[in-house]
């Protein structure tokens, strides 16, 4: 949604971000790179673009060849700092999206948080012995620099199409593009036409050294609680009350759409931090419904929303992966970054 009456405004901002970016490609602020290899996934725009479930597929991949750890800011944390992400973990202490990593993937890989991402990367990078480490959105944070660079950015909103903030929902200028080393169009439609892809990247216009991918969400074929798991195909007996906190629910009611008509949504901002009242309301919110019930939401929320006792043994959440189309071609171009370095 553009906010033309704002452009003025936008005209202000660019100028700022432009000079800071220029400062940074200057040398005048010192950006630090490490020897060892490091993977940022990070976007143009604010808003949901996919980078969580990339930065999951990217650190299953490599662990299986590589010590591989994840360092993300640990959005909506109270604490400060660095940590790492263990059992004695919850989303209070280390963020939801640390959480949820944790709560997949327990420790196949290593999982820090650090609002300073220099000394955070370089602690977790020693103490950890790490061969690779993948940074979540630090595309703006420009104080590290990445080895490698993945842009996400959604079909259905592309930044070559966007402007910045606040008219639009850029964070810095389309021509922060360059500094990615793969552009992923994120959130593809199943039917993608060659001439899409075509028209796509003819826009994106990428770079010699850069190479243009796309991908798509896959839904689990089942819905999970604490102690259950429920086919997708059995959600058409039930009524459900939907509960989001991110921040674009519209691919997950399109996907459930196709199992329910019976769906009420409560929506929240991303990253809401659940308080008591807002509890009380789905509970009665859910109580409204038929003799069929149940409560679902994103696995990115159901790190929050099961640590509240009542809901916890109601509430399933339904896990997401990212399909990439050439993913062989993907693989090894990140196996290759790597292995040069």
């Amino acid at each position: 949604m553009k906010r033309w009456y704002l452009y003025p405004f936008s005209l202000v901002y660019n100028l700022a971000t432009a000079t800071r970016n220029a400062l940074y490609n200057l040398g005048i602020f010192k950006s630090t790179k490490f020897k060892t290899p490091v993977i940022n996934v990070g976007n143009l725009s604010v808003g949901g673009s996919g980078k969580s479930p990339m930065v999951m597929y990217l650190a299953e991949f490599l662990s299986k060849y590589y010590r591989t750890g994840v360092l993300s800011r640990g959005y909506g944390r109270v604490t400060k700092g660095y940590g790492i992400t263990n059992y004695d973990s919850n989303y209070k202490t280390v963020g939801d999206e640390a959480m949820q990593l944790f709560e997949r993937f327990k420790n196949r890989f290593v999982i820090a948080v650090s609002e300073q991402r220099v000394p955070g990367a370089k602690k977790v990078i020693e103490d950890m012995d790490l061969d690779v480490l993948v940074l979540d959105d630090a595309m703006q944070h420009r104080a590290i620099r990445p080895g490698f660079n993945i842009l996400m950015t959604d079909y259905n909103d592309p930044y070559f199409k966007d402007f910045i903030l606040p008219a639009g929902n850029l964070r810095e200028s389309r021509s922060g593009a360059r500094r990615a080393n793969i552009i992923m169009v994120s959130k593809c439609p199943d039917d993608l036409t060659a001439e899409k892809k075509q028209y796509y990247i003819s826009r994106i216009r990428p770079q010699h050294y850069q190479k243009v991918f796309f991908s798509s969400i896959s839904y689990d074929e089942h819905v999970y609680s604490i102690d259950k798991k429920l086919p997708d195909n059995n959600l058409a007996y039930y009524d459900i009350l939907l509960i989001t906190g991110i921040a674009n629910p519209q691919p997950l009611l399109n996907h459930l759409s196709k199992f329910s008509q019976r769906v009420k949504h409560l929506k929240f901002k991303d990253h809401h931090n659940f308080s008591d009242q807002d509890i009380k309301n789905i509970i009665a919110e859910y109580k409204k419904l038929g003799e069929y019930k149940i409560i679902l939401t994103t696995e990115k929320d159901y790190v929050r929303l099961k640590t509240f006792d009542y809901l916890r043994q109601l509430i399933y959440y339904w896990p997401i992966n990212v399909n990439i189309e050439n993913r062989e071609e993907f693989n090894q171009t990140i196996l290759d970054y790597i292995r040069k370095n």
